[in-house]
């Protein structure tokens, strides 16, 4: 998914990266106050703040559904609990929350790869008994259920919408380069192409973000790494990262290497970001906030997420944003069928087993998923709609660009199997795929660490397959 060349950087062991962790989440639980069973009419909801001041999605939303829950609720409270760090930082918080009684929410905002191991760690709660007496369940699809669904048949969690990912790139940019506004690249290759007649044509840009490393976490992994792996395949094939047969995840093979050297590529031929720039944990803010709205970056293979910091009152507002940039779909590797290919994602509200108010914590669920309220909050975030009439609202379709385009690539989308080692198969490719960027590992070697990092992962669950 990223980035250079050269570059050196400073590398932190691993104990102080971890200790350094786990002392923030400490702070935050400090600053969260005296645990969940202070008050039996307070709900206390823990959520992801945006590490950009300016973006303020997430707080404006539920300070809304506050308000209303409180309205709706005489003599209940409603606390947010906001924790602003990247997504590594959020995950670790999160799972020092859930581990007490003192510390845990009511209510915590999971990320639908981290979930299925906070259900095995024992953190949440199944929902099953909530969800056969709401309604409006009937409403989810099927597939954004079995997001939060775990190995043992139960429900563990609310998804508040889905999203795709696609190629975002610059209008402008493509035009000096020589290329079309109306560009669909067909192959891999074509992508590449690309990407080198900007760096050609018009060398003080960036010509191609492909998020990579560690420091972008899990960015790198699916909007980077996994957007090229489901790529190699074909149309119903098998899943190239899980063997759902034998249950058992896949050694690095020639699919895997293919994706490292698309990478390796991007960063040896200098046609993504500076090295440094690409391990930067703050990368996709800079991204969303500085080189697509400066227009500094030709290609950016990304989220269908990105508007939400671009709309009014967000302090990125970019009203041009839809006539500046042009949208494509990620192409697969030699253009085989079904031509296209999509990760798809997103987040659940789940409650925490140690949770003091469950019930009034899914009263608060019920209250943010009103189908005006979902509505409401999938046209804020720039969200795939999971609820089947909200989908098919014209209001929902037309409220803002790129939300039919990004819609339609659901039909070409892929999800990550959320098993419970998924997390640490996940940095394992972070690593892999720094490896390739930096240099300091050629594909062949990144691939061979990964073989052993997953094996160690998945306690010997791997299959090879060449």
């Amino acid at each position: 998914m990223l980035v250079r060349p050269t570059a050196a950087r400073t590398t932190t062991p691993l104990s102080l990266f971890v200790a350094a962790a786990l002392t923030l989440a400490a702070g935050s639980l400090t600053a969260c106050g005296g645990g969940s069973g202070s008050d039996p009419d307070t709900v206390r909801i823990s959520f992801k703040q945006s590490t950009d001041n300016s973006v303020k999605v997430m707080d404006t939303y539920l300070a809304d559904i506050k308000k209303q829950f409180e309205n709706e609720n005489p003599g209940k409270k409603a606390e947010l609990v906001p924790i602003k760090a990247p997504d590594s930082e959020y995950y670790t918080k999160v799972q020092q929350m859930l581990r007490s009684p003192k510390t845990a929410p009511d209510l915590v905002y999971e990320d639908t790869f981290l979930i299925n191991s906070d259900i095995t760690s024992g953190y949440l709660k199944p929902l099953d008994a909530y969800l056969a007496k709401w309604p409006a369940w009937n409403q989810f699809i099927d597939t954004a259920k079995t997001a939060a669904r775990a190995e043992d048949g139960k429900t563990y969690g609310v998804p508040d919408g889905t999203d795709t990912r696609g190629l975002w790139f610059d209008k402008a940019i493509f035009k000096k380069a020589g290329l079309p506004e109306t560009w669909q690249p067909r192959t891999w290759e074509e992508v590449l192409s690309a990407a080198r007649k900007i760096k050609e044509k018009v060398p003080d840009v960036i010509p191609l973000n492909v998020y990579t490393g560690k420091p972008a976490g899990e960015a790198a992994t699916m909007q980077g790494f996994e957007m090229l792996l489901y790529g190699t395949g074909t149309e119903g094939g098998p899943d190239p990262l899980y063997d759902t047969a034998s249950k058992k995840w896949i050694a690095g093979s020639r699919p895997f290497k293919d994706a490292l050297t698309f990478v390796e590529t991007v960063y040896e031929e200098k046609l993504g970001p500076d090295v440094s720039d690409a391990l930067d944990p703050n990368i996709a803010t800079r991204v969303r906030g500085e080189w697509l709205p400066q227009g500094k970056l030709g290609i950016n293979l990304d989220g269908s997420w990105l508007p939400q910091d671009w709309l009014p009152g967000s302090g990125h507002e970019w009203p041009d944003w839809s006539r500046k940039l042009g949208l494509a779909a990620m192409p697969t590797q030699t253009g085989q069928a079904p031509g296209r290919v999509s990760m798809s994602g997103g987040w659940t509200w789940a409650i925490p087993s140690k949770a003091a108010n469950p019930d009034l914590a899914f009263e608060f669920i019920r209250t943010m998923q009103t189908k005006a309220n979902a509505q409401k909050w999938y046209v804020a975030n720039s969200g795939i709609a999971v609820r089947k009439d909200v989908a098919a609202d014209p209001s929902y379709v037309d409220a803002q660009p790129g939300i039919r385009f990004f819609t339609d690539l659901v039909a070409s989308t892929h999800y990550r199997p959320a098993y419970p080692a998924y997390p640490k198969v996940s940095t394992a490719i972070q690593e892999a795929m720094e490896g390739v960027t930096t240099g300091d590992a050629s594909v062949e070697e990144a691939a061979s660490a990964y073989d052993e990092a997953l094996k160690a992962a998945t306690d010997d669950q791997v299959v090879e397959k060449r």
